[in-house]
C-alpha cells in the first residue's frame, strides 16, 4: 500500500516528481476551465460561462459572510482561484493511482502535507501582507496587543496554530480518502469473483463520499482564508 516518491535533484535541491507533475496538471486544468468559460462571453450565460459565474457568485457569498465587500472585494479572484484549484486537486487522485517501479506518480496533490502546508503558509503570509498594506505597520502591529498586552504571546501561538490546522485539515481528509480507496482496490485484487462483486458497491459509495469530502474541504479552506483575511484587514476585528 505504501509506495515511494519519485524524487529528482535539480540545482542541488531535491524535488518530489509526483508533486511537481500533479501541481502542474491541476494548474493546467484550472487554467483550461477559466479559458473555456471566458472564451465567448454572452449576456445570457450558458455552459462553462454559466458555471464560472456560479462559482464567482458562490465565492462572493463567502466573502460577504466574513467581511464587508468594500474590503473583501479585492480578494474575490483569490477566493475563486483557491476553491477551483483545491477542488480540482482533491479530485485528481480519486479515479485511480498510477504506480511505476513502486513509485507513486498519480495522486491528489493535496494528499501531500508539504503542498497543503505550503498553501497554508502562503495564505497566512498574504493575510499579514494585506494587514500591513491596509492598516499600516503601526496600526497592524497594535492589533497584536489589543485588547490587552499580555495576550500577545497567545496571538503569536494562534498564528502558528492557524497555519498548521489550515494545512493539515486539508491533507488529512484527502489522504485518508485515498488511503481507504487504495485498501479497497488492494482487497479487490486479492479476492475472487464473489469478493470483487461484493466490494464494488462499497468502492463506488466511498468514491461518492470522497467527492463530497473533497468539495467540502475546498469550501472550508476558502472560507477560512477569508475569515483569517477579515481578521487582518477589517477595522472592526
Amino acid at each position: 500500500m505504501h509506495h515511494g516518491a519519485p524524487e529528482f535533484e535539480l540545482f542541488g535541491l531535491w524535488f518530489n516528481g509526483a508533486n511537481v507533475l500533479m501541481i502542474t496538471i491541476a494548474s493546467a486544468i484550472v487554467f483550461l476551465i477559466a479559458v473555456l468559460a471566458t472564451r465567448k462571453l454572452a449576456m445570457k450565460p450558458t455552459g462553462m460561462q454559466n458555471f464560472m459565474e456560479w462559482v464567482m457568485d458562490f465565492v462572493k457569498g463567502i466573502i460577504n459572510s466574513t467581511m464587508d465587500w468594500k474590503e473583501g472585494g479585492r480578494f474575490h479572484i483569490l477566493g475563486i482561484t483557491l476553491i477551483m484549484y483545491i477542488f480540482v486537486s482533491n479530485m485528481l487522485g480519486l479515479p485511480f493511482a498510477i504506480v511505476v517501479d513502486d513509485k507513486l506518480w498519480w495522486k491528489s496533490p493535496t494528499a501531500d502535507p508539504i503542498i497543503t502546508l505550503t498553501l497554508a503558509v502562503m495564505i497566512l503570509g498574504l493575510t499579514h501582507y494585506y494587514g500591513v498594506k491596509l492598516k499600516g505597520a503601526k496600526g497592524y502591529g497594535e492589533g497584536f496587543f489589543t485588547p490587552m498586552k499580555f495576550l500577545f504571546p497567545l496571538k503569536i501561538i494562534e498564528e502558528f496554530a492557524n497555519t498548521l490546522t489550515l494545512g493539515l485539515r486539508l491533507y488529512g481528509n484527502i489522504y485518508a480518502g485515498e488511503l481507504l480507496l487504495s485498501l479497497l482496490a488492494a482487497g479487490l485484487a486479492h479476492q475472487g469473483i464473489a469478493g470483487t462483486i461484493a466490494a464494488i458497491p462499497l468502492t463506488l459509495v466511498w468514491q461518492g463520499f470522497s467527492i463530497f469530502v473533497g468539495s467540502i474541504q475546498a469550501y472550508i479552506f476558502t472560507m477560512l482564508t477569508m475569515v483569517y483575511m477579515a481578521h487582518k484587514v477589517s477595522h472592526d476585528h
